[in-house]
């Protein structure tokens, strides 16, 4: 089954934790800190974490995880990660979520070939999938035999089988980067943003996002051809913070009744109202 752009079942089964409280490093990345990941695993120390859900944070660096020795459940998807190298000691890691991110490379995988008790893995919608689906699987496959479910698919021997065959084993670890901020070492020319996905992800994300949140409000999408139309002119910043906003929209809704979700209909029709009279006030 196809991933949508929101939060998909395991990805994010737990009701929205409360904001991330990051702290931004060296070229913009956002780092995970420890004062935020006690926060959302409501732990007294970093040994207690057993599960982390950080569903789109724009998250980049994770080196964190390097102190999460009991974790056992890690939810980055959504996020602007890059490295897997910071989660080569979690021992008793068995579900990893990291669905819509920003690795590079299947050479990632040798740092999750050591985790004993990995059997859940969602890597689905990063730039490491490629361009064939097949070879994807079976390499994923090859180098960790013990998963029973990948990118939300259950794995059967006849695939383990074929993955030794059709797989590419991997026997060292990626180039190394600059694992600090989870980006390439920043130069001249590097933005103050770590941006891993092109602008064209950036407006199907939002327009699918916006279409989503107006179907389950009984409202009718809007067309492609007309969706700029319904937004401001945005700097990268302003577009990322939409986006943000409209992620935690999808996960709270799934919280309400009937009554909440009337109130939020009423809302987006007089704020949509709203937003069209004024284009056609500056169309005259």
């Amino acid at each position: 089954m196809a991933a949508a752009p929101g939060p998909a079942p395991g990805d994010a089964s737990a009701a929205l934790p409360p904001p991330l409280e990051t702290r931004r490093g060296r070229a913009g990345a956002m780092k995970l800190t420890r004062k935020a990941v006690l926060a959302r695993a409501k732990a007294a120390e970093l040994d207690n974490v057993r599960k982390l859900n950080c569903w789109g944070s724009c998250l980049t660096d994770i080196s964190i995880c390097r102190e999460l020795p009991n974790i056992e459940v890690i939810t980055f998807s959504v996020n602007s990660i890059s490295s897997l190298e910071p989660m080569s000691q979690c021992q008793n890691l068995s579900e990893l979520y990291l669905r819509k991110n920003s690795i590079p490379s299947l050479n990632e995988l040798f740092h999750l070939k050591n985790l004993p008790r990995l059997r859940v893995l969602w890597l689905s919608e990063n730039p490491c999938c490629g361009p064939d689906p097949h070879r994807y699987r079976m390499t994923v496959l090859r180098n960790l035999p013990n998963l029973q479910k990948l990118d939300n698919q259950a794995v059967t021997e006849e695939e383990l089988s074929q993955a030794l065959v059709d797989g590419e084993e991997i026997t060292a670890p990626p180039a190394k980067r600059n694992l600090e901020n989870g980006c390439p070492e920043a130069n001249e020319s590097s933005t103050t943003e770590c941006t891993m996905e092109p602008k064209s992800e950036h407006l199907n994300f939002t327009l699918e996002e916006t279409n989503k949140i107006r179907e389950q409000l009984g409202m009718k999408p809007v067309p492609r051809d007309k969706f700029s139309s319904f937004l401001p002119r945005e700097t990268d910043g302003s577009r990322k913070k939409r986006n943000n906003i409209l992620n935690a929209i999808l996960l709270l809704m799934k919280e309400l009744d009937t009554e909440g979700l009337e109130i939020i209909h009423q809302t987006v029709g007089k704020r949509l109202q709203a937003l069209q009279k004024k284009e056609l006030l500056e169309e005259r």
